[in-house]
């Protein structure tokens, strides 16, 4: 199945056109090797907006009008997380290749369905799990591999904001699979157990604000915290070594990535003079903004999908990856259920 059709592109569906929806019309439309073909949305108002700023594009309301679509080969998926796997089962059981949104799905046991389909199918199946697309994050990932950081201590994101509050999931569930993603990336590994506490502090159906504790392998220790009710909208994400530390700031594009080359060393026994002497020393040295290319993540992602789709690439974030995100978000939820308890992974995913 080569996904490319008589003109030499491939044919997009987008079912799904709330925010996200839009930007992945505009940016299949940008790309050179794609068009898309039709998009689908229950909203009228969603619709007429895709037909007023692109008006060569079919619209519709049904997702199967959307996949019956003469020369659709492949289908973007933005919809609720609750409807991706009804949404996600109708596409590749048409035959499309199929782009998620983060979470690839609110269950193992959905995500695992929709990545038996996919392989059963001979389809692709890749989950927008779009920061890891991110030169930053990817520059942050360079320093890591090199070990210029030293041995890892412990990570830490930081995602708030003044909502936008959802109806369909929680904060954690909107937010967190960001920087769980990243972190398992970073790590290359996946947590062993979680803690997370979370409130409604906004008095909202779903928790609106989250703090989560992870242990990784070789005792790395990771924290995020997320909130639709802070007034600072804050994207950070911090790595801490023993020779460096290192900060990911999504927001200021002049200086995404900043390293510390600054660390703590223990002082030998033997040198100490005194019962109370320290045996810490403190470094301070400079701090390093390394250039990081300009280019879009969404595009980035939606790029390579199109790779996987012509030419047969192997997703870089595929259905098993996503998988393991939305394992630690059901860890995380026992956990915030069970008031903090820990969750181990290994004895959740036996279920």
């Amino acid at each position: 199945m080569s996904g490319i059709g008589s003109d030499g592109l491939s044919s997009i569906a987008i079912i799904g056109c709330g925010y996200w929806g839009m930007n992945y019309v505009r940016v299949f439309e940008e790309l050179g090797e794609s068009r898309v073909a039709v998009v689908c949305d229950e909203r009228p108002a969603r619709l007429a907006e895709v037909r007023r700023r692109f008006p060569g594009i079919a619209v519709t309301n049904e997702v199967d009008r959307a996949l019956e679509c003469p020369g659709v080969d492949a289908v973007v998926i933005c919809t609720e997380a609750s409807s991706h796997i009804s949404v996600g089962t109708q596409a590749l059981l048409a035959g499309k290749h199929v782009l998620v949104e983060k979470p690839l799905a609110t269950t193992v046991r959905d995500a695992d369905e929709l990545i038996d389909l996919a392989a059963a199918q001979g389809t692709v199946l890749l989950v927008g799990h779009t920061f890891l697309y991110n030169p930053g994050v990817r520059k942050v990932r360079e320093y890591v591999d090199d070990s210029y950081l030293g041995s890892l201590y412990y990570l830490y994101a930081r995602r708030t904001s003044l909502g936008p509050i959802r109806d369909d999931v929680n904060a954690v569930w909107d937010l967190a699979p960001h920087d769980v993603a990243i972190f398992n990336y970073l790590l290359e590994s996946e947590p062993e157990w979680v803690s997370a506490v979370g409130a409604r502090v906004l008095r909202n159906c779903h928790e609106d604000v989250a703090f989560i504790s992870l242990r990784y392998p070789d005792g790395v220790v990771g924290h995020i915290h997320v909130s639709w009710a802070e007034p600072n909208k804050v994207r950070e994400v911090v790595v801490v070594g023993s020779e460096r530390r290192i900060v990911f700031n999504d927001l200021d594009a002049l200086e995404r990535v900043r390293v510390f080359d600054k660390g703590v060393s223990v002082v030998p026994a033997d040198e100490a003079t005194t019962f109370g002497e320290f045996r810490l020393l403190l470094r301070d040295g400079d701090i390093l903004s390394p250039s990081v290319p300009a280019s879009e993540p969404l595009k980035n992602q939606c790029s390579h999908f199109l790779d996987c789709v012509r030419h047969g690439e192997e997703p870089f974030t595929p259905g098993v990856q996503g998988r393991s995100i939305v394992l630690v978000m059901e860890a995380i939820e026992q956990s915030m259920a069970s008031n903090g308890v820990p969750v181990q992974l290994r004895e959740l995913a036996l279920f």
